[in-house]
């Protein structure tokens, strides 16, 4: 991947865009909680001196061999049973946690825990369904909470808000996950999203219409 989409990349993607700004180029250690989708690749590609950790319930789910390849090591644990043992206390620079928690009925206990694995100074991004995806239209891919059968508990920045508080953290940015790039570009990702499987997928009117919202955190 050459330096200009490299560049481009970490600034219309939204995960990407929160990583760039912690860490300023330097070398981090990241905890990816749900780290399916072939996220190490894509995370590498990207930021090359990432030490990337990778976490999730089943290894055999949305995981080929060639992310594993990319992963300094690899947690298989049920978040809801809380016990995170296997994983390092105040190790990590940066954790990601995009649509994890709703999937979780005790997301409010797991996070405490997994704030025991960040460092001073390190980073947290959490995404998640808001309330608002409770009235919004059924549609493939999920636009609707409840499009996805796995999908336990709607979580809210209010309610999390007062968590990553408790454990020294202050609040950098939240709110709804409003990304003006895929809004702006929304009649061509509709275009791809039809060239490619025939219909359209939920996640392009996502930020239109507010479907997720977000924390970005500094523990202190």
């Amino acid at each position: 991947m050459n330096t200009l989409t490299t560049s481009i990349r970490r600034i219309i993607n939204i995960k990407f865009k929160y990583i760039s700004k912690a860490t300023q180029g330097k070398s981090f250690n990241l905890l990816d909680v749900g780290a399916g989708n072939r996220s190490a690749s894509k995370t590498m590609a990207v930021f090359p001196n990432c030490n990337y950790y990778g976490l999730d319930m089943d290894k055999n789910t949305d995981y080929i061999e060639a992310d594993f390849k990319q992963m300094k090591d690899f947690y298989e644990l049920d978040l809801t049973k809380l016990n995170y043992d296997s994983v390092p206390n105040a190790f990590f620079d940066y954790i990601n946690m995009a649509h994890v928690i709703e999937h979780l009925h005790n997301g409010d206990l797991v996070l405490p825990l997994l704030l025991q694995k960040l460092k001073p100074g390190g980073h947290f991004y959490i995404e998640f369904p808001g309330k608002k995806s409770l009235t919004l239209p059924s549609m493939y891919g999920t636009l609707n909470f409840h499009d996805d059968p796995t999908h336990v508990r709607v979580y809210s920045v209010a309610e999390l808000t007062p968590i990553f508080a408790a454990y020294n953290c202050t609040i950098l940015s939240s709110g709804i996950r409003r990304n003006w790039y895929y809004i702006l570009a929304t009649p061509v990702r509709i275009l791809i999203s039809l060239l490619q499987i025939g219909k359209i997928r939920a996640n392009v009117f996502w930020d239109i219409l507010g479907f997720a919202e977000y924390l970005y955190v500094v523990k202190k």
